[in-house]
């Protein structure tokens, strides 16, 4: 179905109202291409993909639709929901024909890292080629093309017969023509669009010059924290800054496996090739509840356990572990020797990276409820 170009958004508008109701208005598109980001936080991997009101809408709409799974029942926000900083709260997250294989990452402030390539294993170049790649996994979402399942293709002549494609690939790209390219594309500027720099800890970054300064809304064991956090292990740090860069709290993306090596629900088995994290931020939400376990096996429930993990870490039989916690030169595994006292700090500091807005903001919201 084509659309006349001159056709106003008035007129889609209306169209796409017994779909979405209020929740999609053309006519007054959601912020999703200007919103504020602090003038501190300077990492970037959208990589020509700028973010546009027109197409993170669509996004929107196709991470939240079902009709992007071989069945109906799963979509993108089914193992990436809002309430869980777009984690997911179980282990591991059930799709159309089964589970998967690894903990759901949290998707919020995926944009802001040096890091460009997703998956715990990085095995997808882009954000824009991680997109698809769930559509196309036989247990996720179904559409693999193999085992009789559906092919990508498939999908692709299904949204085109659903009018609402019709008229909002019209409103993005002037044009119906649906392609895994523009899937790919909207879909990666909506999730780029999820931002959390509402926290404590931006409150107090905004008015001091560098990380290093005392935060003057920060408790003095937030500060500790903080300075446990920022500091090397030979000058009375934890060094976690050298893998997780402040003030992103993005993975570098030259870190190896941080010496996690489960497989989920297999005992005794080892996976070497996790060298990806999401954000610190939003560990857990602004009332004190975790965002879901931590670690791609879900094997670290708490913020606690995740310090206590790296304090000591063993280096034996791993070898793709980070040469920065390997322990110096016996090369054995990183043993940080911290105190109690230390412990709790850089606990309290870690929970200062939570915001609020992003699990109510209804630009991110499901659209279809």
């Amino acid at each position: 179905m084509e659309i006349d170009e001159d056709q106003n958004n008035e007129e889609v508008s209306e169209t796409l109202q017994a779909t979405f109701g209020q929740n999609i208005d053309l006519n007054n598109l959601a912020n999703y291409a200007a919103q504020n980001i602090p003038n501190y936080i300077t990492r970037d991997n959208t990589n020509g993909n700028a973010i546009t009101d027109e197409k993170a809408t669509l996004g929107r709409i196709l991470f939240y639709d079902k009709n992007l799974s071989s069945d109906n029942t799963i979509s993108c926000s089914s193992c990436h929901q809002q309430a869980f900083a777009f984690s997911d709260g179980s282990d591991v997250s059930t799709g159309v024909n089964g589970t998967t294989g690894r903990h759901s990452m949290r998707l919020v402030n995926a944009r802001f890292s040096d890091e460009v390539r997703f998956f715990w294993d990085e095995r997808a170049s882009t954000l824009e080629e991680q997109t698809t790649q769930p559509i196309q996994d036989h247990a996720e979402m179904g559409f693999s093309g193999e085992n009789g399942d559906p092919s990508i293709t498939d999908l692709l002549s299904k949204l085109e017969q659903l009018s609402y494609y019709q008229e909002l690939f019209q409103f993005a790209y002037g044009n119906t023509t649906i392609t895994e390219e523009r899937l790919q594309e909207c879909l990666a500027q909506f999730i780029r669009s999820i931002q959390s720099f509402d926290s404590k800890y931006d409150d107090g970054r905004a008015v001091v010059v560098n990380n290093n300064m005392d935060f003057p809304n920060f408790t003095d064991q937030e500060n500790l924290g903080k300075t446990i956090f920022m500091q090397p292990p030979n000058e009375g740090g934890a060094g976690c800054i050298t893998c997780h860069q402040a003030p992103e709290f993005s993975i570098d993306p030259e870190s190896l496996n941080n010496g996690v090596t489960g497989v989920f629900g297999v005992v005794n088995d080892a996976d070497f090739t996790i060298t990806r994290s999401p954000s610190l931020r939003d560990i857990m939400n602004a009332n004190g509840t975790m965002n879901g376990a931590l670690m791609h096996d879900a094997s670290i429930p708490t913020i606690m356990d995740a310090i206590l993990h790296y304090n000591d870490i063993d280096a034996t039989g791993n070898t793709n572990l980070d040469n920065r916690l390997r322990g110096g030169a016996g090369g054995n595994g990183q043993n940080l020797n911290l105190t109690n006292e230390e412990m709790l700090a850089l606990e309290a500091f870690l929970k200062t990276l939570s915001g609020s807005n992003m699990y109510t903001d209804t630009k991110w919201s499901d659209p279809f409820l």
